[in-house]
């Protein structure tokens, strides 16, 4: 564990480093000058000495490694930011300032993560529950109707896009029947949990649905394979209950790519679910991307990306610890 968190810090700072050169490095490789990535942010009036000095003030002037620098030094210890009208001291861990709002990254994000983080742990629920009931019955019911009607509800599923999905679901359940709430709703939890699962109900399950229909199919393949092993065969004729048979042993065996997926999928969410943030128009993480995607605000974006790689390195931290708790074979391994 102690290994596998450092190499998590390492990955980390790989991934700030990679991600800083991507909006700060390739530009001057492209040609473009301090100057150049200083005049998105200084508005069309001005003129060539204000435009190098916002260059100056907003450090496009300083070399690339001394500006990844003061930006992973800011990580660990803090630093400080000229925003023109005096020195803002930003604590650890600092993602940066704003160039468009002069805000930090790190407070807006967190403003933002409880609307992720709701609309992430409620959807994943509903997919792992569903999809994974789903498949086990398809795969115990091989071949009959049930079984084909649930592989091509999940099929559809998984080939439909969430914005279509999202939009199509908003225009019948919100906008026309009246029975969710419309896009753009969020009550804090704290606040009205009633009335919080009221207005991401219908977010939830539409991207469930999405979700959801790849974990059927998943854990079907997998319970038809692990239904026909030596040791379902054993355990049946021990005498064992079928039911005790299918979970304790044929599902347990099939969980274990379902969790490396799980894992994935819940990282990338909590990192931002871009699609369905916006279709919802929900004030989250993703949505929180977009934004500074189109204003060009790079810290937002690097901000974004530092928050999702961590939310899936944990997810798959996590992840390893499920497998000798699902899995026993991985205990003895």
């Amino acid at each position: 564990m102690i290994r596998r968190i450092l190499g998590a810090i390492v990955l980390l700072f790989v991934v700030s480093a990679v991600t800083f050169a991507i909006f700060f490095l390739v530009p001057r490789i492209g040609g473009a000058t301090a100057d150049d990535l200083a005049s998105r942010y200084v508005g069309k009036s001005a003129g060539p000495a204000q435009v190098h000095e916002a260059a100056v003030r907003l450090g496009f002037t300083d070399p690339i490694w001394v500006q990844y620098g003061r930006f992973a030094k800011g990580l660990v210890a803090g630093s400080e930011y000229n925003t023109g009208a005096g020195i803002d001291q930003c604590p650890a861990p600092c993602l940066g300032y704003s160039f468009i709002t002069q805000n930090p990254v790190l407070p807006d994000l967190l403003d933002r993560l409880p609307v992720t983080l709701s609309l992430a742990s409620g959807a994943a629920l509903l997919w792992l529950f569903g999809g994974v009931a789903t498949g086990v019955v398809s795969a115990l019911r091989r071949g009959s109707a049930l079984d084909r009607s649930a592989m091509g509800v999940a099929l559809a599923g998984v080939s439909l896009p969430i914005f279509f999905t999202g939009l199509l679901s908003l225009s019948i359940f919100s906008y026309g029947l009246g029975w969710t709430a419309q896009g753009g709703s969020y009550t804090p939890l704290q606040e009205n949990p009633a009335k919080w699962a009221y207005d991401l109900l219908l977010p939830w399950i539409t991207l469930s649905f999405l979700y959801a229909a790849a974990y059927a199919r998943l854990t079907r393949a997998g319970m038809l394979e692990t239904m026909n092993e030596d040791y379902i065969r054993t355990a049946r004729a021990k005498g064992l209950r079928e039911r005790d048979v299918v979970v304790k042993h044929g599902l347990r065996a099939a969980l274990t790519p379902i969790l490396t997926i799980f894992g994935l999928d819940l990282g990338l969410l909590l990192g931002g679910a871009i699609l369905t943030e916006t279709t919802f128009s929900l004030n989250g993480i993703g949505k929180y991307a977009v934004d500074a995607i189109n204003n060009n605000d790079l810290p937002k974006v690097l901000g974004v990306t530092l928050i999702g790689a961590t939310f899936i390195i944990l997810a798959n931290l996590v992840v390893d610890l499920l497998y000798a708790v699902v899995d026993p074979r991985v205990r003895t391994a």
